[in-house]
């Protein structure tokens, strides 16, 4: 592997755990951002002169320390800010001499994100870029906001963290529920971005589906009797068990209805599964459990053979009672269909709002396959259109184009 290459590896992999140590220690976000791109810059022009070190991360603690060392003598911040840095350096030192794993203040960086005095629509959106690396274009399209806007947003939000200096540490424990909503939904996000682009070789969002798994697995250490995060992981896992059945062997994407079940990996759905339990025990319902539920629901026909479409349509009514998102409402339109009729399906899609489906692929996707049902033909082609203009997915793309041709095929 080249040095570049090295180098690029490990800013994708290590630059939300090198980022979060580094502003847990030292209060200023925006500084640590600057020196750490400093100490990228500083690795592109060093390595490939000298070799790449063994303990990458470490090295580039180092020498984001020292920049910002440099850039407290040169601004007179208190001297009493100082004793930090060197606190950080025999840190890097240690970790540079010795096996011990680099430290992972991801969770502390994300709850800091949770304060009170930070608007509570942008803290899900900060956790996103600053702990998890995630651009504002993608973030803003998560959120369905324009990019530049996003960016205005995050600019504030971190403006925000350093004029007030707020402090980088977890809430006690009586303080974690109010504080955890947010927390969940960056790692949910963080896993759909990473379960999206999974197959797309060169994509940096690659490996976020495992860290959001890894991060839902650190989450319950801080949060051992909270029902949600054992329902997010319930849900993550679902997913993750059908990865390898996604695509067939040329590459072909394979909706979940019609995924070889024997293709599943057992291991990880019995996983989910007692994770699902644990939640149930707590008594306190919620929507990262009803999300789980319903992908439940889809696992069991490994062992009946069928798909309970009765039940996953009631957990999505369930779901929408509690929290109505976009996705929510088109997956209940899917299943109302498969369970009642395409008719009563569509009806539903019809409901929502026009001008919140415009940029939402599974809506245009879902509207497509039930116009072609009903032999409403233009109307099938149509959604089709918009549906493959606004998938990222080639073999996606080449399903819906599959699925487009085939309209009207069986009336000639």
């Amino acid at each position: 592997m080249e040095i570049n290459q090295v180098i690029e590896k490990t800013a994708r992999d290590a630059y939300g755990r090198l980022l979060s140590y580094l502003a847990v220690n030292w209060r200023d976000l925006q500084a640590v951002e600057d020196a750490l791109g400093d100490a990228f810059l500083a690795a592109l022009e060093t390595w490939p002169k000298v070799g790449v070190p063994d303990k990458p991360e470490a090295w580039l603690v180092t020498a984001a320390r020292r920049r910002l060392i440099d850039r407290a003598r040169r601004t007179r911040i208190s001297e009493s800010a100082l004793p930090t840095l060197f606190a950080m350096s025999e840190d890097a030192q240690r970790l540079t001499s010795s096996s011990a794993a680099f430290p992972d203040e991801r969770l502390r960086m994300m709850f800091l994100c949770t304060h009170p005095t930070i608007d509570a629509v942008m803290r899900t959106p900060l956790m996103l870029q600053t702990v998890l690396g995630i651009d504002a274009a993608r973030i803003a399209s998560a959120f369905i906001t324009k990019p530049a806007t996003m960016s205005q947003r995050l600019t504030r939000a971190k403006a925000k963290i350093r004029a007030e200096r707020l402090t980088f540490e977890m809430p006690d424990a009586e303080e974690i529920p109010d504080r955890l909503e947010p927390v969940l939904e960056a790692i949910y996000a963080a896993y759909g971005s990473g379960w999206d682009e999974a197959t797309i070789a060169n994509s940096p969002r690659r490996g976020l589906a495992e860290e959001a798994v890894y991060l839902g697995k650190l989450l319950l250490q801080f949060a051992p009797r909270e029902p949600e995060v054992y329902g997010l992981l319930a849900l993550m896992l679902h997913c993750e068990a059908r990865r390898e059945a996604r695509h067939d062997d040329e590459g072909n994407y394979i909706p979940l209805s019609e995924q070889d079940c024997t293709r599943w990996d057992l291991g990880l759905t019995m996983e989910a599964e007692r994770y699902l339990h644990a939640a149930s025990q707590a008594g306190r319902i919620g929507r990262f459990q009803l999300m789980a539920a319903i992908q439940s629901v889809h696992a069991q026909r490994s062992s009946s053979g069928r798909i309970e479409w009765e039940a996953i349509a009631q957990l999505y009514e369930g779901l929408i009672r509690m929290h109505p998102t976009l996705g929510a409402l088109v997956g209940r339109a899917a299943a109302v269909a498969e369970a009642y009729g395409s008719e009563r399906g569509i009806a539903l899609l019809e409901a929502i709002p026009p001008e919140e489906v415009v940029n939402y692929q599974p809506y245009w996707a879902l509207a497509g396959h039930l116009y072609k049902r009903t032999n409403r033909q233009e109307d099938a082609r149509s959604a089709y259109s918009r549906a493959i203009g606004l998938s990222s997915d080639a073999p996606v793309r080449q399903f819906l184009s599959r699925q487009a041709s085939e309209i009207g095929m069986r009336h000639r």
